[in-house]
């Protein structure tokens, strides 16, 4: 079953185009990661799932129906995280999470072992206002997570939060996709994403330029694989045709080769018979931000986190 469907979905704001042909269907019980620049288009595509906006062309579906068209049933189904998440200030955590609580029409007897589960009942009695940014991002989790939606939508979920607390969120993440909840994050910190989702959306400039899982990504990017390996390298060159080595370190204990992926099985049984020059072997394929760079675009920089920026 397809939670989600676009159909040569576009969306225009006056005369500017946000999406153009977006055509995709998300099963459930998937994770799928959207990725693109900033104003690639995906707070637009989120907006449409949701049904903040109406499709200029094309259509939406989501749980069978018309998003924009569905009533309050339907929305309890759902759960979003915004990017920029505003609480008031005056409230503390456990009185904020009652207060969406009841607009959304879910138990109260629910908050508390949600403020357990994003790690804030210590600070349940405490005012927002004296919430970290990282706090407010988990107390926005949480009452995303308000009435187990079948559907979650988080923009920028992990922004703010340090790298416990990260591996802690996609956790919770994979829970939910294991119990059959389907979830769409968008995010721009490729390297947290690739192992942890099970399809890929690039977005370019309002168009949808790749879709899928991350292996059929690879088999269709046709980019090469990299073997690093350590050892003597200079031996190790010398048993390689040249136009396989991409560098060799300048201590030449160890090498990196670039091969075709059709090639590599065929290069590991070569390095195998090269013996006792060979202390170690490691296969890097392509990874998320190689793709991301590949499909999305090459004027797409990255900063030492491995986030995009432009």
């Amino acid at each position: 079953m397809s939670v989600i469907i676009l159909d040569h979905a576009g969306k225009d704001y006056d005369d500017q185009r946000a999406l153009e042909g977006v055509t995709l269907a998300v099963p459930q019980g998937k994770c799928l990661a959207l990725i693109g620049h900033n104003g690639a288009g995906k707070t637009t595509l989120m907006k449409l799932v949701l049904g903040l906006v109406r499709p200029t062309s094309g259509s939406v579906a989501v749980l069978g129906l018309d998003p924009a068209k569905a009533g309050k049933s339907f929305r309890k189904q759902l759960g979003f995280l915004p990017e920029n998440v505003v609480f008031h200030d005056e409230l503390s955590g456990a009185d904020t999470l009652a207060f969406y609580a009841c607009l959304k029409g879910v138990s109260l007897q629910e908050c508390p072992a949600l403020l357990n589960r994003v790690g804030l009942s210590f600070a349940a009695s405490r005012r927002v206002k004296t919430y970290s940014k990282g706090m407010r991002q988990r107390l926005g989790l949480a009452q995303a997570l308000l009435g187990a939606p079948q559907l979650l939508l988080l923009d920028e979920p992990t922004s703010g939060l340090d790298p416990l607390l990260r591996h802690q969120f996609f956790e919770i993440v994979r829970g939910l996709t294991q119990a059959g909840t389907t979830v769409i994050l968008a995010s721009h910190v490729l390297t947290e994403l690739e192992a942890r989702t099970d399809l890929v959306a690039i977005l370019r400039q309002g168009r949808l330029v790749a879709f899928g899982d991350i292996e059929e990504l690879r088999l269709t990017a046709g980019l090469p694989v990299t073997i690093h390996v350590r050892g003597d390298a200079g031996a190790i060159a010398t048993r390689l045709d040249g136009s396989f080595v991409k560098s060799v370190q300048p201590n030449g204990r160890s090498i990196d080769i670039n091969c075709a992926a059709e090639d590599k099985m065929a290069l590991l049984r070569l390095l195998a018979a090269a013996g006792e020059v060979c202390a170690d072997v490691e296969i890097h394929p392509p990874s998320l931000q190689d793709l991301y760079l590949y499909f999305g675009g090459s004027d797409v920089s990255r900063n030492g986190d491995g986030a995009m920026s432009r």
